[in-house]
């Protein structure tokens, strides 16, 4: 099968998150199958135009705001005709992909609603007008279109927004190597936040929890892990014993999860959060506030949620820490290996490929596909 996936990011961009690695985990998989797999997506500075990885071909077209008006051209002029499916993943922007794409299927992945995510990323009245009427204009687009999401909070919130084929296929995970051993935790209570350091993931909650742990635990540290638009602003606000380590390669991560005794979240939303997963598979539990997409990953994961306010973070890790983890069942759950994630998709997309040829339409928009 020929399929085209139109993402904001890839994993190689400077801001990528969760939802590239979903992106790639599954294009990967796809590709070791068998199947041609083309990701278009934004350039970003240091990238090439085009690349390869993992068999992937990777063409990188337009910027942060651009990316969506070049998928489209690159479709119409250099893509129509070429592909059996077409995958729209949304980022709070969807690629419109319904209005352009009439000779291929066309499944859409949500990570998840921006809705409050608005008011923290941009201003107002920016936040105003995207929240109440920009992201539901975008999306009624998609009422019809089959759309995969990660979790049900994130579903419910899709189908609070009149979408009405949305379907949940957790994300995956990857066990540690065999044989690999967990690093020995740290002697000093010790918290990590792995994310973006922007304002919608609240780091600045978290350094203020932290604060309120540290006056209890003097000898208490505080790992962050990750990069954004914040991280001048919270290095420079950080009180005593944290420690960014800014981006890190992967098994430089797996590592500092395993030394730490909890992670911590404070999102306004998430679609999922891999970084629960990632953490549960080392042993390591999550504190995180209690806001849709955690509350799904957080709980089947042994972690613990919170109100949405610093001191009850503060307040859930001091009790986590001083009464120890021991007696906590951590483990990555709720999610599949990434090939099956990659085999529960390409299914959906074979079923929509299947219907299209049996159908003889040339207009696939609304097009029914088993689910």
């Amino acid at each position: 099968m020929r399929i085209l996936i139109f993402t904001w990011k890839d994993l190689a961009h400077p801001a990528a998150g969760g939802a590239e690695v979903f992106t790639h985990e599954v294009a990967r998989h796809w590709v070791a199958e068998g199947h041609y797999v083309v990701l278009l997506t934004s350039w970003a500075p240091g990238l090439s135009e085009e690349s390869e990885c993992d068999g992937v071909r990777i063409v990188r077209r337009g910027g942060k705001h651009s990316v969506y008006k070049e998928a489209r051209r690159f479709y119409i002029e250099e893509g129509r005709g070429k592909f059996d499916l077409v995958i729209d993943q949304i980022n709070t922007r969807p690629f419109s992909c319904p209005r352009f794409v009439t000779d291929a299927p066309v499944i859409a992945i949500a990570f998840q609603a921006a809705r409050e995510v608005w008011f923290y990323e941009t201003p107002l009245p920016i936040a105003l007008v995207g929240r109440y009427l920009l992201e539901p204009w975008w999306l009624r687009r998609y009422r019809n279109v089959l759309t995969v999401t990660l979790s049900s909070s994130s579903k419910r919130s899709l189908e609070n927004y009149g979408l009405r084929r949305v379907v949940v296929i957790p994300p995956g995970f990857t066990s540690s190597a065999p044989g690999r051993r967990s690093p020995v935790r740290e002697t000093s209570p010790t918290i990590i936040y792995v994310g973006r350091l922007t304002k919608s993931k609240r780091p600045h909650h978290v350094l203020r929890a932290f604060a309120k742990v540290r006056r209890v635990l003097p000898d208490a540290q505080l790992w962050m892990v990750g990069t954004g638009g914040k991280s001048k602003e919270l290095r420079r606000k950080a009180p005593p014993g944290v420690i960014f380590f800014g981006r890190i390669d992967e098994s430089v991560k797996e590592d500092l999860l395993a030394k730490a005794h909890v992670h911590v979240m404070a999102s306004v939303r998430e679609g999922w959060g891999l970084a629960v997963t990632e953490a549960a598979s080392v042993g390591t539990p999550t504190v995180a506030y209690a806001v849709d997409g955690l509350r799904d990953s957080v709980p089947v994961s042994g972690g613990i949620l919170t109100a949405p306010k610093p001191k009850a973070l503060a307040g859930t890790i001091l009790n986590l820490v001083q009464r120890g983890v021991s007696e906590l069942e951590v483990r990555p759950a709720g999610v599949l290996p990434w090939n099956e994630v990659a085999s529960s998709l390409l299914d959906l997309a074979e079923a929509a490929v299947d219907q299209q040829r049996r159908s003889g339409q040339c207009d696939l928009r609304g097009l029914p596909l088993s689910s």
